[in-house]
């Protein structure tokens, strides 16, 4: 029987490493300007995930899913509220400390890949390395282990238009895995599949995930990625509910 579709009994073994919280947020506040009306996308949004955790955030298109998602990752910054990540109060840092704590602990998939054009997939999953200053040959070692752990050891030089959907996404999720991070955040990473390889992507995901305990935080519309989550949160107007 698939992971996919029948994922209680992991669920169940990995509830006893979710003790500990690897990310708290509270009082969330995020608001843009748009035509010199100020619009609130989060409002007072709170949620914790524990270390090995699978949280899903769910809600309709508008709701402030992806924007709570970027604020998680430090791609976006809340305007008011409590962000700390790994006993760190991200809240304190600047800029630099953000993108060096974003590097070093949160893996990112996305529903679109984002690889580059002229990169082969081995270089593609090495782009985080190069940030942090891992020497090539550590590199190209780490790429050619996660690619051949998610079933891409024999396209190791493919470029991303020689690979379907399903695998672009694969290499994606190698990428997401090539620092190690405790936390790995998905912004609807099924979203530009069929049914086959949502299936594929998502066993991979969280079996690469829990092989090395680290927590996901998956943003989807879809109920059968939602249902493998060991908690659901639901966002409403901006609202964690």
């Amino acid at each position: 029987m698939s992971a996919f579709t029948s994922p209680r009994a992991g669920r169940l073994l990995a509830r006893g490493r979710h003790a500990d919280s690897l990310l708290r947020v509270s009082g969330l506040r995020r608001e843009f300007t748009v035509s010199g009306a100020v619009l609130r996308v989060l409002d007072d949004c709170s949620m914790e995930v524990g270390r090995g955790e699978v949280v899903a955030i769910v809600g309709q298109s508008g709701s402030g899913k992806s924007t709570l998602l970027n604020v998680l990752g430090l791609l976006d910054t809340a305007d008011a509220g409590e962000h700390v990540f790994d006993g760190v109060d991200v809240t304190r840092l600047r800029e630099g400390g953000r993108a060096r704590l974003r590097n070093e602990g949160i893996g990112f998939v996305f529903q679109q890949f984002h690889l580059l054009d002229r990169r082969t997939a081995l270089a593609n999953v090495g782009v985080p390395m190069v940030l942090g200053g891992v020497p090539l040959v550590r590199r190209r070692a780490v790429a050619k282990e996660l690619l051949t752990a998610v079933g891409l050891g024999h396209r190791l030089s493919s470029y991303p238009h020689q690979l379907s959907g399903g695998e672009q996404q694969r290499v994606a999720l190698a990428r997401a895995l090539s620092r190690d991070p405790s936390l790995i955040l998905a912004d609807e990473p099924t979203g530009a599949l069929d049914a086959a390889s949502s299936e594929m992507i998502m066993e991979q995901l969280l079996g690469q995930a829990r092989s090395r305990g680290a927590a996901v935080v998956v943003v989807t519309h879809d109920p059968n990625v939602a249902a493998v989550a060991d908690r659901t949160v639901g966002i409403v107007e901006g609202r964690t509910v």
